[in-house]
C-alpha cells in the first residue's frame, strides 16, 4: 500500500510541476514558441433596410404622401401623441422640414413587435435619399441608399427627332435632353435631318435595381448631314467638361455683360415691385443702368429671332437665339443698330441696339434676359462654360482616353428602326 501511494504522490507531484512549466510558458514568451492559428469564423451580418437589422422588423406598411398632408395628420390616426409629434418634429428641423414633404412621395410605418403603435416612420425624399423618425428614441436621422452605376451604349438613326431616335433603340429618351446640352454650341438640333446618326456611351443609375435616371455621359458622337462630332468627357483638377477630336472644348463663352454699365439698378427677381405700375411682379432679368445711346452686344453667336415693340412691355427689343439651349433678350432699347432684322446671324459682341427707355421704363437701361430651354434663368448666375482647350500638361492624358473611347463609341453599331425593317420588307 505504501508503494502505491508513494508512486501516486510522486505522480501527482509530477504533474504539479507539469503545470507549473506550463502556466510559466504562457507568462514568458519564447522565441521558439510555435504559433498556432485559429481560423476566424465568419458570422453573417443581417442584412439591413434604412440603417436598421431586417431581421429586427416585424411588418413594413408602405404609404403615399397626400396633397396637403402633414406629419400630424400621418401620426395622430395610428396612435402617435401630439407631444411626441411636436417633439420629432422640433428634432429634425436641422436635417429636415416636416413641411417639405412632398404629395406622391411614399413613406413606410415601421414595427418591431405585435404592437399596434409603429417604432419608425421613414420618409422617402428621393429614391436614394431618405429620413428616419426614430418614433422610441425621439431621434430623427437622414440616409442614402447606395447607387450603382451601369454603364451602357446606345446608337441610331434619326427619322424624325432626337427623342424618338433613343426610343427607337431601346434608350431613355432623355439622353437626348443630355446631348443637345453638349453638343448645343456644335450642332443645330432643330436643323436635324433624317438618316442623321448618333451614338453614345454613358452610366445609368440604380437604387436596389430600380432605374434612378441618366449618370455621367462618358462619349457621344452625332453625324449631322455627313459630317461627325464626337464628344469626350475629361475631367482632372485643372479642367472638365467635353472636348473633341483635337481636344478643344464644345462650349463658346457669353460674354461677361451685355454693356459697359455704371451699376445694376435691379436684380432677377419673383416679387419685385414694379417702378411705374407699382405692383409686385417677376422680374426675371438684370436691369443695367447705363447712359442713353450706350451700344449693348450680343453676348454670344446667334440668329435674331424676334425684333419688335412692346408698348406696354419692354419698348424696343429684340430676341437673340444662341443655340437650342439659349436664348438672350434685350429691352427697351433707344433703337436698333443698322442691319439688325430677324433672321439676321448675330456674332458675340456685335452691336444689335442702344440703351433706352421705351416702353415702361422710369429712365434709361437695359433689361437684360436669358432663357434656358424656355426658362428664365439668373444671368448673373449662368455660369460661363469652358472654353480653353486641352493644354499641354493634360494632352498625355486626354489622348490616351480619347483614343480608347473613340475605338469604343465607333464599334457601337447603328441598328436599323423597327420602321426601317417593316419598309424593306
Amino acid at each position: 500500500m505504501k508503494r502505491y501511494t508513494i508512486e501516486i504522490a510522486t505522480a501527482i507531484v509530477a504533474a504539479i510541476l507539469v503545470i507549473l512549466a506550463i502556466n510559466n510558458q504562457l507568462k514568458t514568451p519564447h522565441t521558439t514558441a510555435t504559433s498556432v492559428n485559429i481560423p476566424e469564423v465568419s458570422v453573417p451580418e443581417s442584412p439591413t433596410i434604412w440603417g436598421m437589422p431586417l431581421d429586427e422588423i416585424k411588418t413594413i406598411d408602405t404609404l403615399s404622401i397626400k396633397y396637403g398632408q402633414s406629419l400630424s395628420e400621418i401620426l395622430r390616426p395610428i396612435g402617435i401623441s401630439a407631444a411626441t409629434i411636436d417633439r420629432i418634429a422640433r428634432e429634425s428641423k436641422s436635417i429636415f422640414d416636416v413641411r417639405r414633404m412632398k404629395a406622391g412621395n411614399r413613406y413606410y410605418l415601421i414595427k418591431k413587435d405585435t404592437t399596434q403603435i409603429p417604432n419608425s416612420f421613414i420618409y422617402e425624399e428621393s429614391i436614394s435619399e431618405y429620413i428616419v423618425f426614430d418614433i422610441d428614441s425621439l431621434k430623427v436621422f437622414a440616409g442614402k441608399k447606395e447607387i450603382e452605376s451601369r454603364t451602357k451604349m446606345a446608337g441610331g438613326v434619326i427619322n424624325s427627332s432626337l427623342w424618338n431616335a433613343f426610343s427607337d433603340a431601346g434608350a431613355s429618351p432623355v439622353l437626348a435632353v443630355e446631348l443637345s446640352d453638349i453638343f448645343a454650341w456644335t450642332i443645330d438640333f432643330f436643323g436635324i435631318q433624317p438618316g442623321d446618326e448618333f451614338r453614345v456611351i454613358y452610366d445609368e443609375l440604380y437604387v436596389e435595381d430600380q432605374y434612378a435616371g441618366i449618370g455621367q455621359i462618358h462619349a457621344a458622337s452625332i453625324t449631322h448631314l455627313g459630317q461627325t462630332t464626337n464628344a469626350y468627357y475629361y475631367s482632372n483638377n485643372t479642367q472638365e467638361g467635353y472636348f473633341d477630336d483635337e481636344g478643344n472644348s464644345l462650349r463658346k463663352a457669353f460674354l461677361k455683360a451685355p454693356l459697359n454699365f455704371s451699376r445694376i439698378s435691379s436684380r432677377f427677381s419673383n416679387n419685385r415691385l414694379h417702378p411705374v405700375l407699382k405692383i409686385r411682379r417677376p422680374h426675371h432679368g438684370v436691369d443695367y443702368a447705363a447712359a442713353a445711346g450706350t451700344p449693348v452686344y450680343s453676348i454670344g453667336d446667334g440668329t435674331v429671332v424676334k425684333k419688335g415693340y412692346q408698348h406696354n412691355g419692354g419698348g424696343n427689343y429684340i430676341n437673340i437665339k444662341h443655340n437650342s439651349v439659349y436664348t438672350s433678350q434685350y429691352m427697351h432699347l433707344k433703337g436698333f443698330a443698322s442691319g439688325i432684322s430677324n433672321g439676321t446671324r448675330i456674332k458675340q459682341g456685335q452691336i444689335i441696339g442702344y440703351v433706352g427707355s421705351t416702353g415702361l421704363a422710369t429712365g434709361p437701361h437695359l433689361d437684360f434676359r436669358i432663357f434656358k430651354n424656355g426658362t428664365a434663368v439668373d444671368p448673373l448666375k449662368v455660369e460661363a462654360p469652358p472654353v480653353e482647350p486641352i493644354n499641354a500638361e493634360n494632352r498625355a492624358q486626354y489622348t490616351s482616353l480619347r483614343d480608347s473611347l473613340k475605338h469604343t463609341i465607333m464599334s457601337i453599331s447603328i441598328l436599323p428602326t423597327e420602321n426601317e425593317l417593316a419598309a424593306q420588307n
